[in-house]
């Protein structure tokens, strides 16, 4: 007899507690990282830390059951004008790189129970034990209330460039830009670039390759937020790339180096992200990755940044859409807004409402503080339904 199908849907409850676990992982790892990015503290360190308390959380579940599990993308500490994927090797200039009070630093990580994942990123300054004013406080509250909105927006019937649009007025608010053409995608069991997208401040050459596509039940998606207090213009830097993630594609590959290290990649990352540090032997890895990024059977995650002077704050959480409303499956916690001092504040009573309003339609919870909060009055309630 034939094993029956498994069901990987939302509609199976098992689903949604693997990614919830998965997320319950991701933030326990993050509150850890969060705690060694003091002064003087390396960015290496931090990396190694945080690689290792997700193999290690992961490890104490589903103990003793075939599922795979771990890494779903590897830790990444950039700080200040470096706005993504700073993972550096030990034999990088940058493993040398160590953060310093009043650094603004973007943490992401994350895990996967049984292919399903609970990405996250949160922002944090380093030593702040004052008041954060100026563009910083600008671009954090900017990048708050642009994911609390883009969080509401992900719901069935709705469209990407509803979020687009709300994440572009939220950041004109507080005199910020999100990052041009940065991306948030769909996710599905082992896919965390899915074909559903969601794009920030476009060009006009990006914005063409994205489709509209129409959010429904049952998805689930990584809501990615950058906002920059500069013009969000960035490029790639000159900082190695370290992360990258395995293709559906396939090619013979040439050299016996480059089948090795592809072969142990499918192994032991299977198609989540990785990080070339934890390959054996970086020389040969080298010599590998290129033919394999040369063929497309990986892609990088490539370091980016600002111009250098402006910050840059992300806030990721992965949320699932479903019959009772939207689930934050994992993400950041509320900043601290008795902290945060901004002379902006958002003026549009449309957004205002969409900030307030309760991730559960039925909900009947006290609206009015966040719309307040964003509006630069009282500081916000979380809303983690």
């Amino acid at each position: 007899m034939a094993e029956a199908e498994v069901d990987y849907s939302l509609a199976n409850p098992d689903t949604l507690t693997k990614y919830k676990i998965a997320g319950e992982i991701s933030a326990k790892v993050l509150e850890k990282v969060k705690a060694a990015c003091v002064s003087g503290a390396k960015v290496l360190d931090i990396c190694v830390l945080g690689d290792a308390a997700l193999e290690e959380e992961c490890a104490k579940v589903y103990k003793g059951k075939k599922i795979a599990k771990g890494i779903a993308f590897p830790t990444a500490v950039s700080p200040n004008h470096i706005a993504t994927h700073l993972s550096p090797l030990p034999t990088e200039p940058e493993a040398e790189l160590t953060l310093k009070d009043g650094d603004v630093v973007k943490v992401t990580l994350g895990a996967h129970i049984d292919g399903f994942a609970g990405i996250l990123a949160d922002t944090i300054i380093v030593g702040a034990s004052s008041e954060i004013t100026g563009p910083v406080a600008d671009a954090l509250s900017a990048a708050w209330y642009a994911s609390e909105a883009a969080i509401r927006l992900v719901k069935a019937g709705n469209k990407n460039w509803d979020v687009s649009d709300a994440v572009l007025a939220i950041a004109d608010a507080y005199g910020t830009k999100p990052l041009e053409d940065m991306l948030s995608h769909q996710q599905t069991r082992n896919v965390i670039d899915g074909t559903k997208r969601i794009i920030l401040n476009p060009s006009e050459g990006k914005k063409k390759g994205v489709d509209t596509a129409v959010f429904e039940e049952g998805e689930v998606y990584g809501i990615d937020i950058l906002i920059s207090a500069g013009e969000g213009k960035i490029k790639k830097s000159e900082s190695r790339t370290t992360i990258y993630k395995k293709t559906d594609n396939t090619y013979s590959l040439r050299l016996k180096a480059s089948r090795t290290i592809y072969s142990d990649i499918q192994k032991r990352f299977g198609p989540f992200p990785f990080t070339t540090r934890l390959l054996d032997d970086e020389k040969k890895a080298r010599m590998g990755i290129q033919e394999c990024t040369q063929h497309e059977l990986l892609i990088p995650y490539d370091v980016y940044e600002d111009r250098k002077g402006d910050v840059v704050v992300q806030f990721f959480t992965t949320v699932a859409v479903t019959k009772n409303g939207i689930i934050k499956i994992s993400g950041p916690a509320t900043p601290d807004f008795n902290k945060i001092k901004t002379e902006k504040k958002i003026e549009d009573e449309n957004l205002l409402k969409v900030i307030s309003s309760s991730l559960k339609p039925s909900s009947k919870n006290k609206k009015k503080k966040k719309a307040k909060t964003a509006s630069g009055d009282a500081p916000a309630a979380d809303d983690d339904e």
